[in-house]
């Protein structure tokens, strides 16, 4: 792990740990005392006063990036250099541009590189995907998502725009790469508006409409509001609603809601269960038979590149106030192909 970031440990190394793929050998921190107590706590075998020193011990296989924004892309190329895998957390970067240098790095040094969306394996996800294409919403029209915190501490990273902070690119990825699963297509344009904090200059509050061929997404995400997580698909037959879809609990049962809508009230609504379990540790457990077969990653880079220029795009219309086309070759979201 680089880093003692707080998502590393206190989600992502427990998950990891569960794991009968992965072993997780040591932490590195530029604060050797951060190093070595974080190592303690977790039982880690190892411990390192820098990132290099992590980097250059040959028994490691790969590395978990979980830095602030602005040092994915550096850390996660200076890995791949040195022979590692990489499991970078989101926004793997700050712009498609640096996403398309990290796809150099992956394909000049032969390791796997992927983004940690840990979405994209997790079983409820995968159950909403294989609805949507069951036919049973009928024809997709229209997918809403939510998703907010309340965050307005100023040292914290989230707040730092240099270092790619704002809500837009800690959460709102979320509504765009899950809305690229739902609908299996890629977007043809969108349109964003964003307010920003005055102070620190970061997103707080953005909202954006994405044009599917084949129906709408619009979404808000925002660091200035209460707590909360939602996502809907509404067909011409039925809704989908997917209850916690992005901090799924490693304790209780994810929960899925299908409504045929014959009333408001909630006659028609079926609940689908989907059992205990750890998103962390499904992802490592992907994460490593792809590297031990040889295999693309789970979530392709390729696709991570995609969600960066529909982010991009975000910006760009919440600047100019216009729709903003995307322009490329269609392909598939859908991460069953």
């Amino acid at each position: 792990m680089l880093g003692v970031a707080k998502i590393a440990v206190d989600k992502v190394i427990p998950g990891m740990r569960g794991s009968d793929l992965v072993e997780v050998v040591g932490i590195a921190s530029r604060d050797t005392a951060k190093a070595d107590a974080a190592a303690r706590r977790l039982g880690l075998a190892k411990s390192y006063g820098s990132y290099e020193a992590l980097l250059d011990d040959p028994d490691i296989d790969a590395i978990y990036n979980p830095l602030p924004n602005h040092l994915h892309v550096p850390w996660s190329i200076e890995a791949a250099r040195r022979g590692k895998h990489v499991l970078c957390e989101k926004p793997v970067a700050l712009s498609s541009a640096e996403a398309r240098a990290l796809l150099a790095a992956r394909d000049r040094h032969a390791v796997l590189i992927e983004e940690a969306f840990m979405v994209w394996t997790h079983p409820q996800w995968r159950k909403s995907v294989e609805i949507c294409r069951s036919g049973r919403l009928g024809k997709l029209q229209s997918y809403v998502g939510e998703f907010s915190y309340y965050n307005d501490d100023p040292a914290n990273v989230r707040n730092v725009v240099e270092w790619g902070g704002g809500a837009l690119m800690d959460i709102g990825c979320y509504l765009v790469i899950t809305s690229r699963m739902l609908f299996g297509e890629e977007p043809t344009r969108v349109a964003g508006t964003i307010a920003r904090d005055p102070a620190s200059g970061v997103d707080i509050l953005t909202s954006m409409a994405i044009e599917y061929p084949s129906g709408q997404a619009v979404g808000t995400c925002s660091m200035r509001m209460a707590a909360y997580q939602r996502v809907q698909m509404f067909g011409t037959q039925a809704r989908l609603e997917v209850e916690i879809p992005f901090n799924a609990p490693p304790d209780r049962p994810c929960r899925l809601f299908v409504d045929d809508g014959r009333d408001v009230f909630g006659t028609g609504v079926e609940t689908i269960e989907i059992p205990t379990c750890d998103q962390y540790r499904i992802q490592a457990d992907e994460f490593a038979r792809a590297v031990r077969s040889g295999a693309p990653a789970p979530y392709p880079l390729e696709m991570s590149v995609k969600n960066m220029e529909i982010l991009e795009a975000i910006v760009r219309s919440a600047e100019t106030g216009r729709w903003e086309s995307l322009e490329s070759e269609p392909q598939s979201s859908n991460p069953e192909d």
